[in-house]
């Protein structure tokens, strides 16, 4: 990834620090079958936890009907571990102990014979988080067939659960690139650690890898491993350019953690893109000699390891000072070629080794796959993979010009991106790998962009991903999978981003529904994005919401009446009064916050172009973007082609301490002594304008 502000330099982004260290482990799927009944019967189970996080999981469960068919039914079984429900969906589900009972709801009593039913759920664990090991169905034994009309046995026999790590794995024969990359999904990158530019792996913030993370990447449900690595620091001289011996063998130390977790594993040459490749227009033979040098001794060094180890040419491969897309196109070209040949010759597993080739920039518009489409025809190799990354459309990845939603125009973005790769590549039997997917401003933090928005946009990457044959490798500096907690930072994003390897999930047009403080509370409506699922009902906490009385729904319109949010919003405090979940036939539940507020008050304020903050009551209601206009209405501030705003590099709210913050970055680029006036936009519709004046280094604001 290259730094978020479109020049040379990935943003340095520290890893929050965590008092816990506990393990986080992924259930593996366990898959529970049979059944015999006084009539025809037989039931099949599957059991999934869907996400996992400290003391919490979510687990989906599937209840196929073998026999005849049944109207009303009863799911029964016991928790191995002590484990506990919390909230269930598409179904009621009560305990005793850790006997467990989950009986249909109105809408799906009746399954047909063969049919199936599903329903969810979120519970606590502690220690270990075994699946079940049997369940009965109406007091039928699950055991995948189909009985006698006699009596049934009181229980089935136990089955064996399945082992937490599955047995290694042999990767497709060589030539079968498609299937092996498809056997990499989904894969996760272990960034700003080994590709740190510093003295060692710790030099952006983040600790040293420790075979426990590795451990910890694969539990998840990852299948391959991204280990970005920036060699400049730990090169001696020409002509041979040696790599320090210590941190080479540390670099194979994590490759071996890696690949003794049955993980694919891909490395390459990644932030020396920007610090010396990038040279090569006026300085070719110096940069091809060094590059050639690395790879020399990475194929060396790596020639016996695995099939399952992966190397990548470079990363984000740029230019600086070339005469334009041709030389760019010739030098990339280059490049790839020279990593192919001294790779294929070096033998050993290295002959049929996958190796991955990026476009410029690993960028997906048309002219750079073209170029990189010429480099794979000439190469004539079975064994080469296509790289592109995707971090979504620039105006909703960073919140600017007004990019607040996952909206059609960013759908598009990415459906034609992933459309390009896969005609150019995939349809003609070439595997794709997206390196590197995220939202580019989550290299200042994940709330940037607004949840639901954010949601959204996993949601639907996942699926076209999936739709377009597609593996991708999350990108995570630390911000999401903690390195030595194990913990997600948000575990909603990840339970969505999970869900998206399998399934759709259904969503809304907002995750927010804001009822205002004074007068009188009226009824909302949401637009549900059914994404080929069907809407199941709402539930607040394990209550069921009643249609007809608490919600209506009119084809893809949901609707919350006015006495529904009477009762959620209580006494209507400032903030969240009540969280409701939309519940779907398939993926994660879709999670509604009702919010009461009022309009926002901003007050008087100085201060300095490096810290001046404007006194703000937010009163229960959240920014999303802000509009900077000169007196006569020409655009103000920053990418002055838009009048509004990038969030956080511009402004940035502060909840807790009741402000917003005008940076340096904008007053930078504002005219001195020319009053600018600040369109502040709120997530409940609110519009609050204010006016700063710069003169010098001060700063002064006042309510418009």
């Amino acid at each position: 990834m290259i730094g978020t502000r479109g020049t040379t330099r990935r943003t340095r982004w520290r890893v929050g620090a965590f008092t816990s260290a506990v393990t986080m482990l992924l259930a593996a799927v366990g898959v529970l079958v049979a059944g015999t009944a006084q009539a025809a019967a037989g039931c099949a189970v599957t059991y999934q936890v869907s996400s996992q996080w400290q003391g919490g999981f979510g687990a989906n469960v599937n209840v196929t009907n073998l026999g005849d068919a049944i109207n009303g039914w009863r799911l029964t079984w016991t928790f191995p571990a002590g484990q506990r429900v919390a909230q269930a969906w598409n179904a009621t589900v009560t305990a005793a102990g850790d006997d467990v009972t989950a009986a249909n709801v109105g809408y799906n009593a009746a399954i047909a014979t063969n049919a199936s039913v599903s329903f969810g759920f979120n519970g606590s664990w502690s220690g270990t988080n075994p699946n079940p090991t049997s369940f009965a169905l109406n007091g039928v034994a699950c055991t995948g067939g189909v009985g006698p009309t006699t009596a049934p046995p009181t229980s089935a026999p136990p089955t064996t659960p399945p082992p937490t790590t599955p047995p290694p794995t042999t990767p497709p024969p060589a030539g079968d690139a498609m299937a092996a990359v498809a056997a990499m999904q989904p894969g996760w990158n272990l960034g700003n650690s080994l590709d740190a530019v510093g003295a060692d792996e710790t030099a952006w913030g983040n600790p040293r890898i420790t075979e426990a993370l590795l451990d910890n990447v694969k539990a998840q449900g990852f299948k391959s491993v991204r280990i970005p690595v920036t060699w400049s620091a730990h090169l001696g001289g020409a002509p041979n350019y040696p790599i320090e011996a210590a941190y080479l063998n540390r670099v194979k130390e994590v490759v071996d953690w890696a690949l003794a977790d049955d993980l694919y594993v891909m490395i390459n040459i990644h932030h020396d893109s920007w610090q010396w490749i990038n040279t090569m227009p006026t300085d070719r033979t110096t940069v091809l000699a060094k590059y050639n040098a690395i790879w020399t001794q990475l194929a060396s060094t790596f020639r016996g390891s695995s099939p399952k180890l992966v190397f990548e040419s470079v990363n984000e491969p740029q230019f600086t000072g070339s005469s334009g897309d041709a030389q760019n196109a010739t030098l990339l070209a280059e490049l790839n070629t020279s990593f192919h040949r001294i790779v294929r010759a070096s033998g050993g597993n290295n002959a049929t080794r996958l190796l991955v080739l990026p476009t410029l920039h690993t960028s997906s518009e048309q002219a750079r796959i073209d170029e990189l489409v010429a480099t794979f025809n000439a190469l004539n190799d079975r064994n080469l993979i296509a790289t592109v990354h995707y971090y979504g459309y620039w105006p909703f990845s960073v919140n600017v010009a007004g990019g607040t939603h996952f909206d059609a125009t960013a759908q598009k973005d990415l459906t034609d991106s992933f459309d390009r790769v896969y005609d150019a590549f995939v349809a003609k039997g070439i595997p794709v790998i997206v390196g590197e997917y995220g939202l580019l401003g989550f290299d200042r933090h994940t709330g940037t962009i607004e949840q639901g928005e954010k949601l959204k946009f996993f949601e639907y990457f996942g699926y076209y991903a999936r739709a377009r044959k597609l593996t991708t490798m999350l990108w995570d500096n630390g911000q999401h999978l903690g390195r030595t907690s194990f913990q997600w930072s948000d575990p909603e994003l990840i339970a969505q981003l999970k869900s998206s390897w399998t399934t759709r999930s259904g969503t809304a047009s907002s995750d927010l529904v804001f009822t205002a403080k004074a007068g009188a509370i009226s009824a909302k409506t949401l637009t549900l994005n059914l994404n080929g699922t069907t809407f199941q009902g709402l539930r607040q906490g394990s209550t069921d919401l009643v249609q007809g009385t608490d919600y209506t729904v009119s084809g893809s319109q949901l609707t919350l009446t006015a006495s529904a949010l009477t009762r959620l919003t209580g006494s209507r405090a400032y903030g969240v009064n009540a969280t409701l979940h939309a519940r779907f036939s398939a993926g994660v539940p879709w999670r509604i916050n009702i919010i009461t507020y009022d309009r926002p008050v901003l007050g008087n304020a100085t201060g300095t172009t490096s810290a001046f903050a404007i006194p703000t009551q937010f009163r229960g209601d959240q920014l999303a973007t802000m509009e900077a206009k000169y007196a006569d209405g020409s655009n103000a501030g920053p990418h002055d082609w838009t009048s509004f705003k990038e969030f956080d590099v511009t402004f940035q709210p502060d909840y807790t301490g009741n402000s917003i913050a005008l940076t340096s970055d904008f007053f930078a680029a504002v005219t001195d002594n020319a009053p600018v006036t600040l369109t502040f936009h709120f997530w409940s519709g609110e519009k609050v304008t204010y006016k700063v004046t710069r003169s010098g280094s001060t700063v002064t604001g006042i309510t418009a």
